[in-house]
């Protein structure tokens, strides 16, 4: 009934220690983490909640008195709103890519890390969807975006990129978590099963949909679960491409090039990736899961930040190659100013942690050893939000009229915005490690041996 892991790694060393893995144990590890909060737990969380409720008395000052008290001006009225945008964007394509792609693809790694990553996704969006919202300057008329009958006779203006990333984010979320609660449906029964708390047994009878693990359901099951991953894998392409072309659509220098594309798909993986590399070393040391998350998978997932790191990178070299060899002047400038201008520190940050520093992956034991991957994943994110920051505020500081030339400077609200959308997405982080299994314990469970009968 058992089969034993023996060299388990662990942070990067052999761990020489034996450990027994049953079907059995997998059920009660992965429940295990489903508990009464800890003190641990309940100090990050409280802690979450106040850098939230500083965020939201940031809404509120920008609610009040007007996007005046932000560093928008024009001609940079994106800024650090839109760069956000595009960032969650970003973090929330590597679920559908590890859980649909790799799925697709028969890459089995993805059974033990690709749970994590799909709820990632649904949060990423969320959070995402915010700024779109907040940019707006009057949020309250925000369902003015949307397609719906009215009396006035109004129609959403679909030449806006405004409503491009209305339909996309919105196809996306919807997408996204319902392939999300689908792969949640068989351990979500067990968990409905051992559950004490009647609030949470409810709550687990709804989700469930009442699963009893027939052999007619499995059979559903995984012929449904196929159907999502077949629907959801154009979306890893399709939605980052829509927002590339908020950029690529405009009269821009920077902007309007056909790379945007593949180049914004590439950076939204690589980012993806780094997020789950960070979410996912954390969780393994904190609840001890080395032998469901080993090291095999994390230097997987490393080496599949390596690829996106490479097509990154070549896609900085092919923009400074065609705007030094193109004929539009104004490009060329822009490129020079973006390494060499006022904002050079920001390029030469997005440069380092998005190409020079992920080169160290190319030595195994870097890849292997699980405190490098966490400062190295760190600096992958801190780079792809300068990379965002970078295409939008240069380009919109330095336009074609040099009367419109401006510095623009960040100021204290929207640092608050910033800091509050990685605590809004934290703050669903930590429900869900509380209250859905973090690892998919029915496809664990295949990567067992089959149960030895014993006679006599």
């Amino acid at each position: 009934m058992s089969t034993t892991l023996k060299n388990i790694a662990v942070d990067g060393v052999n761990d020489v220690s034996y450990r027994e893995v049953t079907q059995k144990s997998i059920n009660d590890d992965v429940m295990s983490m489903i508990s009464l909060p800890g003190k641990v737990w309940w100090a990050l969380f409280l802690f979450d909640l106040l850098v939230l409720g500083c965020a939201l008395a940031g809404v509120r000052n920008l609610i009040v008195h007007g996007w005046g008290v932000s560093g928008f001006t024009r001609p940079v009225m994106w800024a650090v709103d839109i760069t956000n945008f595009v960032f969650w964007v970003g973090i929330a394509h590597c679920g559908t890519l590890v859980s649909a792609v790799l799925f697709l693809f028969r890459s089995h790694f993805r059974r033990a890390v690709y749970r994590l990553a799909e709820a990632m996704t649904v949060f990423g969006v969320l959070t995402a969807a915010m700024f779109p919202a907040i940019h707006t300057g009057r949020p309250w008329f925000d369902y003015w975006l949307f397609p719906y009958p009215n009396q006035r006779q109004l129609w959403t203006n679909i030449r806006s990129p405004l409503e491009w990333d209305v339909f996309a984010v919105n196809t996306y979320l919807t997408v996204s978590s319902i392939f999300f609660l689908v792969g949640l449906i068989p351990d979500v029964a067990a968990c409905r099963d051992r559950a004490k708390h009647p609030v949470m047994k409810l709550l687990y009878t709804v989700i469930s949909f009442g699963w009893t693990g027939a052999n007619y359901q499995w059979k559903h099951f995984y012929g449904a679960y196929l159907f999502f991953a077949a629907l959801a894998t154009p979306l890893v392409f399709s939605v980052h491409s829509v927002v590339s072309w908020d950029f690529a659509m405009a009269q821009t220098p920077g902007w309007h090039s056909t790379l945007f594309a593949p180049y914004f798909v590439a950076g939204a993986i690589f980012s993806g990736v780094g997020m789950v590399i960070f979410l996912l070393v954390i969780v393994r040391k904190a609840y001890n899961m080395q032998h469901i998350v080993t090291i095999d998978h994390m230097e997987k997932l490393a080496k599949l930040v390596m690829l996106t790191s490479c097509m990154v990178g070549y896609s900085y070299l092919t923009e400074f190659f065609m705007a030094w060899y193109g004929p539009n002047k104004a490009e060329r400038d822009l490129f020079l100013f973006r390494a060499f201008g006022h904002y050079w520190w920001a390029f030469w940050i997005m440069f380092s942690c998005n190409v020079i520093f992920p080169l160290l992956l190319w030595i195994k034991s870097f890849r292997r050893n699980m405190t490098a991957l966490l400062i190295l994943s760190i600096f992958i994110n801190i780079g792809m939000w300068f990379e965002r920051f970078v295409i939008i505020v240069t380009s919109l500081t330095r336009s074609f009229n040099p009367a419109n030339w401006f510095y623009y400077r960040i100021s204290l609200t929207e640092i608050l915005l910033i800091v509050g959308s990685f605590s809004w997405f934290f703050m669903f982080f930590l429900v869900f490690l509380r209250v859905l299994p973090s690892f998919s314990i029915a496809e664990i469970k295949e990567t067992l041996p089959m149960p030895k009968r014993r006679h006599g």
